[in-house]
C-alpha cells in the first residue's frame, strides 16, 4: 500500500477503504460467540508507540483456542493501560455474547486481566505465560549467566509432570539462590 505499486490511492480512496475496514471492524466486534468454544485463551495488552493520546492506550488482545487446535483472534479492543476495568469490559462484552468459560486462561502477571477474568469467568484455571516470567527472572541475572538459566527455565517449562518441574526448580533454586535470590524470588512467586 506505500511502495511504488501505491500510485493511484488518492485521500477519496483511502478514506473509502478506511470506511469499509472499521465496518468490517465493527461487525466483526459484535459477532455471536454462542457455540464457540476455547479450551484455552492467550490474553495481553500490547502498546504501540504512536502517542495519540495523553495517555498510552493498550491494544487488548485475546487468542482462543479451539479443540481442534485452531487459533483464532476472539477479542482486539482498545483499553486504558490494562487495568481491571478495561480488561472487564471485553470480558463481560464476550460473555454476552455467548462465550463460555474457557477451561484455562494464560497471561503475564498483569493484575488487571486476573482481577476481572476472576469477576466474569471465575471457573477459568489460571496460568502465567512462561515467555515474561522466563524474561523477567533472567532480568535479575548477569549477562554471563543468563544462557545457562535460560535452559534451566526451559526444562521447568517443558518439563512432562508436577513433580518433574518442582525438581527443576529445586535445581534452579540451589544453583542461583545464594547469590540471586532475585531471580529465584520470581521464578517462586507463581510456582503454583
Amino acid at each position: 500500500m506505500l511502495g511504488p505499486n501505491a500510485a493511484g490511492l488518492s485521500a477519496t480512496t483511502i478514506d473509502r477503504l478506511l470506511e469499509v475496514w472499521q465496518d468490517e471492524y465493527r461487525a466483526w466486534r459484535k459477532r455471536s460467540l454462542k457455540g464457540k468454544e476455547y479450551v484455552y485463551i492467550w490474553a495481553d495488552g500490547v502498546y504501540f508507540n504512536v502517542r495519540l493520546e495523553h495517555d498510552r492506550l493498550a491494544c487488548l488482545v485475546i487468542i482462543g483456542v479451539r479443540p481442534d487446535g485452531r487459533k483464532e483472534v476472539v477479542a482486539l479492543e482498545d483499553g486504558y493501560r490494562e487495568s481491571k476495568e478495561s480488561w472487564i469490559s471485553v470480558l463481560r462484552d464476550l460473555k454476552r455474547r455467548g462465550l463460555p468459560a474457557p477451561v484455562l486462561a494464560i497471561a503475564d502477571g498483569a493484575l488487571g486481566f486476573w482481577a476481572a477474568l476472576r469477576e466474569v469467568y471465575p471457573a477459568t484455571k489460571e496460568q502465567r505465560c512462561w515467555v515474561p516470567k522466563i524474561a523477567n527472572a533472567l532480568d535479575k541475572l548477569p549477562k554471563r549467566l543468563q544462557p545457562r538459566a535460560k535452559a534451566m527455565l526451559h526444562e521447568i517449562m517443558r518439563s512432562p509432570s508436577r513433580n518433574d518441574a518442582m525438581e527443576e526448580i529445586d535445581r534452579f533454586s540451589e544453583e542461583f539462590d545464594a547469590r540471586y535470590p532475585k531471580a529465584v524470588e520470581t521464578l517462586l512467586k507463581d510456582q503454583d
